[in-house]
């Protein structure tokens, strides 16, 4: 069979709201753009992300109350998918968190299939090698390959725990058209303001940790705005969090946006507070739309994108006294935020599309595994 030829599955949790799942959608398109036969499984039904290929949604099978019967059915529905399909490749980016379900995948839904790709998407270990990390690890050496989002996670998580055959090949972003931008919210019309956005999920991304510093830096006193865009679970405490900071009447929460790019492109910069990540994506959406960011520099990702004082600033302690300073040198030295702004795009290149379609290319013909 010619590399044109070769049939490639998709397999993840949905194609909506994370970075990880608009990986998986871009994914698709270049593996499509490619000349490959593609198809992706999904396990909810949720599609915000525009994608390519064959969609097998498994979500909309959902019905009740879920169980372990009908969860296995599931995975009975996927193991029939892949035997029709007879797939070359699969590529599967859920989270795995829980050893005996990753086992029955390994063992029972894809029996089948000589060529397993994991992507790990997290450093944190618990996301995707379980509470059981070096039982799972001997499911992780019997694929093709593993795939780490991050160097941090290649050369530091995944040896940790015996994995071996990994490659790093970072996420992919597509370059954003003028003409699809998105729409500007008419609550941000005339308003000076710094964004954060992602998943509502305080526990992975601590907004409130943002919330205190962004008191702390007194900026709201000056008539910017936080801005804090996405849904999830804690929207409502953090809404609720927030309304007991001084800074209340200046913390603005948006819903999720499919095309959120012009609130990016308008926006002083981006912040990252998150606990851990893979590689956040917001920070190279950001950089590639001309957007400064400041992030904590946490293990994973962060150092990766951000040069430290040349494209964004990185914080070094989880201190709210440190993210508040670096917060308001950007917003109050105009010189400084010049040069910034200019070097947004700095060393962007290693991440281009171009570069990511090679690395998966020759994973795919064995050149880089």
């Amino acid at each position: 069979m010619s590399l044109k030829a070769k049939k490639i599955c998709i397999v993840g949790i949905s194609l909506a709201r994370g970075g990880a799942e608009r990986a998986m959608a871009l994914q698709s398109k270049i593996f499509t753009d490619l000349g490959y036969e593609v198809h992706i499984i999904i396990l909810n039904d949720d599609i915000d992300y525009p994608f390519a290929g064959t969609i097998f949604n498994l979500g909309k099978t959902k019905t009740g109350k879920d169980n372990f019967l009908k969860r296995f059915w599931r995975m009975h529905q996927i193991r029939k998918y892949v035997i029709q399909h007879n797939f070359d490749f699969l590529v599967d980016h859920r989270p795995k968190d829980e050893y005996f379900k990753e086992l029955l995948y390994a063992k029972y839904a894809y029996q089948h299939l000589k060529n397993r790709i994991y992507v790990v998407h997290s450093a944190r270990k618990e996301t995707y090698l379980t509470d059981k990390p070096y039982k799972i690890s001997s499911i992780y050496n019997k694929n093709y390959a593993t795939v780490a989002v991050s160097n941090f996670i290649k050369t530091e998580l995944l040896p940790e725990y015996g994995i071996k055959k990994t490659t790093q090949i970072y996420n992919p972003f597509y370059e954003v058209k003028e003409n699809a931008m998105g729409e500007f919210p008419e609550m941000l019309k005339d308003k000076k303001y710094i964004l954060s956005y992602g998943r509502l999920v305080d526990a992975t991304k601590d907004f409130r940790f943002l919330i205190r510093s962004f008191e702390a830096s007194r900026l709201w006193q000056h008539h910017i705005h936080l801005v804090i865009m996405g849904k999830g679970p804690d929207l409502q405490m953090l809404k609720d969090y927030a309304q007991q900071t001084q800074a209340r009447d200046k913390i603005l929460f948006l819903p999720f946006q499919k095309e959120p790019f012009l609130i990016i492109k308008n926006s002083r910069f981006v912040t990252l507070t998150s606990n851990y990540e893979g590689f956040p994506m917001v920070l190279l959406e950001s950089l590639s739309l001309g957007t400064p960011v400041v992030s904590l520099d946490i293990k994973s990702g962060p150092s990766e994108i951000i040069q430290h004082q040349k494209n964004g600033l990185l914080v070094k302690n989880r201190d709210e006294k440190d993210f508040a300073k670096a917060m308001k040198l950007l917003w109050n030295d105009e010189a400084f935020y010049a040069e910034i702004k200019k070097n947004t795009s700095l060393s962007l290149n290693k991440f281009s599309l171009e570069k990511i379609t090679s690395q998966w290319e020759g994973l795919f013909e064995n050149t880089s595994v």
